[in-house]
């Protein structure tokens, strides 16, 4: 099946699930329908990657493609990613999400518009984090309801508790590095493994393979893969979210440098940083009010110490082991150049 019908069938199982959720919420209170509205803005955008490397690592497992069910599995994990998104936002006070106000800010406006009295960003923040709890809520019930048989969904359930657990830590560890202040390389990669490549590529992989029946063979092949992809995929999204161009990236031009992501470009920059760069990375990086010079500033600094060569480096090394793992892996042929093309798509892309 071609990348794009796997798109559609994506987004049509996604779409058909939160419109059978709809009546229920209305029929609560027709206060909720801003949360919906809300939700569907978010889910409109995104690359739906999760789902579409939980749907090959079905295939490379040998599950049958005309099974309607995995496309519904592989579709709630767009409502995870929904709900890390929201959370995140609020936890990094983003203003802006896949070209549009995030979540919180879309409830601050309301209360604003609506005159209420009190706090308008604590009812912002206070309704996005009910919203991304109820993402998570609906991204359990979309799997377990996805028309899969009970064997092969208990066999998915321990790949998909896990992945929800190791997220969380992830983002636990990140916002513990920026509070830190002084994230090391090592560090940061401990980060970008939980929070990123394992949540992004080697757990989706490997529910698709778990759901399909896959072996202990099939899933360590994915892990050679996944896990190197899934790092040089953070890393290059932590160069995009320095120099990627807003037009492309739906964020503000060095938006990770005013929320003061320790990230491992940082983490390479300082490691190369005379003492006056380094004070001035450390001066400028976590600043709200960081303006276009201060980010044209810190670029300078990244690229003149070689922080960025470096990590343009490290995404081609994991890239390339991910490269070799995928040629020896014992997987469906239509899997190996689906994923081949995905590693593509993943490390050199501009969004």
């Amino acid at each position: 099946m071609s990348a794009t019908l796997i798109r559609k069938e994506i987004d049509e199982a996604l779409l058909a699930f939160v419109a059978r959720q709809r009546p229920g919420l209305l029929g609560i209170s027709d206060d909720l329908a801003p949360l919906l509205s809300a939700l569907d803005g978010l889910l409109s955008g995104g690359k739906r990657l999760r789902p579409a490397f939980c749907y090959w690592g079905w295939h490379a497992a040998g599950g049958d493609e005309a099974d309607a069910g995995i496309a519904v599995a592989a579709a709630s994990l767009e409502l995870l990613q929904a709900s890390a998104l929201i959370h995140d936002d609020v936890m990094d006070s983003s203003d802006i999400r896949r070209g549009q106000p995030s979540v919180h800010r879309r409830f601050e406006a309301l209360h604003r518009a609506q005159g209420w009295p009190g706090d308008a960003r604590a009812f912002g923040g206070g309704g996005a984090i009910l919203l991304g709890d109820l993402c998570l809520a609906w991204s359990g019930e979309m799997f377990e309801t996805c028309g899969l048989d009970e064997e092969r969904r208990r066999r998915g359930r321990a790949v998909y508790d896990t992945m929800r657990s190791e997220v969380m830590c992830g983002q636990y560890l990140d916002m513990l590095e920026g509070t830190r202040g002084g994230a090391s390389v090592a560090t940061a990669l401990r980060v970008v493994e939980f929070k990123s490549a394992k949540y992004t590529i080697e757990r989706p992989l490997h529910l698709g393979a778990a759901l399909a029946g896959g072996g202990p063979a099939v899933t360590a092949a994915l892990t050679g893969y996944g896990l190197p992809l899934g790092i040089a995929f953070q890393l290059r999204d932590d160069v995009l979210g320095v120099f990627g161009d807003p037009a492309e990236t739906g964020k503000p031009a060095g938006d990770d440098l005013r929320e003061g992501k320790r990230t491992v470009l940082v983490a390479l920059t300082l490691e190369r940083a005379t003492p006056a760069q380094a004070a001035a990375v450390r001066r400028r990086l976590g600043d709200p009010g960081l303006d276009r010079p201060g980010v044209d500033e810190l670029r300078e600094i990244i690229q003149e110490t070689g922080g960025l060569a470096a990590c343009e480096e490290m995404i081609e090394r994991y890239a390339a082991e991910a490269d070799r793992a995928l040629t020896a892996a014992p997987i469906t042929e239509p899997a190996r150049a689906a994923l081949a093309d995905l590693a593509v798509a993943a490390t050199s892309r501009t969004r």
